[in-house]
């Protein structure tokens, strides 16, 4: 399936008609993943169809080798057809960021990989925690030794307050203490197949909005390898790799949210133009108004976005781990998480009566509440504090 794809330049993997095909089902099915809060098969299907689950992991394991703003196009895409699809692809491609830039060397995650590309696995993760207040640093469950002759075997009990697809997943990146002993903040991350756990559903799913993301809370018991504890410190994987993928990748989806949203009120201000012809709407200003927002925060994005490029691998990487970085990184999180509540407000105010009224081409409402799950996604106010702290010892000399 992924070998379809290997020849191809980066670029034009979003062009390939099987994530065309794609695009089109996450659309046509949008409306009734939120309205019924269930997983979009469909639009998953596609994707795996289109070898898409495994575009990031390296030729040699068979996948297509594309980099972090091929990945942001495509979440991009998603999202304007449908948040929840787009959120699962990015929450998907940063659990496979973090194996591939820091396990590849450990066998068994070098085979985990080519199993990934053949059989277009999806991962979901148990970062979350009942009992951590949020902290993504801190962990209550350990590693603990399980009992077989070779003292190989591992085993954990989690409760995750949220698992996103976690019923759909085929494998699992649970954070955990390393042992029963170590500190809280002293973590490693765990892979598990579906076949060396147990999921038990502790929560419901009902939610304002990304109602197709499916999130309950799961209380997950595993016993695996120890060879599937990922070999570096989960302290630097949230640094250098699952912190700046998922605020760059969850960016791009939100701003396909916002983009959507633009898109119908530029609609609707075009049908009030040709009702009066000659004469420019007064909703045009507010339109004009959002296109300035939308540029401000798409340069934001693509900025960081080539920041962290430049940065991910070689010399520049250690400075992944300064306080300028994770300064820049948050603010990134926190500004893309704002406007799209901005842009998709003022659209719905563009579109009127039309836009608050559910279905129909300028209906705003699965946007905009789609929207306001972003500040909530390592909450803002955390954010906000972090950096505050680190403005503290932070000069910034540019």
């Amino acid at each position: 399936m992924s070998s379809t794809v290997e020849v191809l330049p980066l670029e034009a993997l979003t062009s390939l008609e099987s994530f065309q095909n794609a695009l089109r089902i996450a659309e046509q099915n949008a409306d009734d993943v939120d309205t019924r809060a269930r997983f979009p098969l469909e639009s998953i299907a596609a994707l795996r169809s289109a070898g898409a689950m495994s575009w990031q992991v390296s030729h040699q394991y068979g996948g297509a080798g594309a980099k972090i703003d091929v990945l942001s196009d495509a979440a991009f895409e998603l999202a304007r057809r449908c948040a929840s699809t787009g959120m699962i692809f990015a929450m998907h491609q940063i659990q496979v960021a973090c194996i591939l830039r820091h396990a590849t060397h450990v066998p068994w995650f070098a085979n985990y990989l080519q199993a990934l590309a053949d059989e277009q696995r999806l991962i979901a993760s148990a970062t979350s925690e009942a009992g951590v207040g949020g902290n993504l640093r801190k962990s209550i469950a350990a590693v603990e030794p399980a009992s077989d002759a070779d003292g190989n075997l591992i085993r954990f009990e989690k409760e995750a307050s949220t698992i996103s697809y976690g019923a759909e997943a085929d494998d699992l990146l649970t954070t955990l203490r390393r042992s029963p002993t170590a500190d809280h903040g002293d973590q490693v991350l765990v892979l598990t197949r579906s076949s060396d756990m147990e999921a038990r559903k502790i929560s419901e799913w009902n939610t304002l909005g990304m109602r197709g993301t499916c999130s309950p809370g799961f209380k997950v018991s595993a016993t695996c390898s120890r060879d599937q504890i990922l070999p570096v410190p989960f302290a630097t994987i949230a640094i250098e790799t699952m912190v700046p993928f998922s605020h760059i990748l969850w960016a791009n989806v939100w701003l396909g949210i916002a983009a959507a949203a633009f898109e119908r009120s530029q609609s609707f201000v075009k049908l009030q133009a040709r009702q009066n012809p000659g004469t420019t709407p007064p909703s045009a200003l507010k339109l004009s108004g959002m296109s300035v927002r939308m540029a401000e925060i798409r340069s934001l994005i693509r900025s960081a976005t080539k920041e962290y490029m430049d940065l991910a691998d070689g010399e520049g990487r250690f400075t992944l781990s300064t306080a300028g970085y994770a300064l820049r990184i948050n603010q990134l999180k926190i500004a893309a998480s704002e406007a799209v509540v901005e842009i998709c407000q003022e659209a719905l105010r563009v579109c009127g009566f039309l836009g608050y009224k559910n279905g129909g081409p300028y209906s705003i409402g699965r946007h905009l509440r789609d929207a306001h799950s972003a500040a909530l996604m390592i909450a803002n106010d955390r954010l906000r504090a972090t950096n505050a702290t680190l403005l503290l010892v932070h000069r910034d000399t540019k």
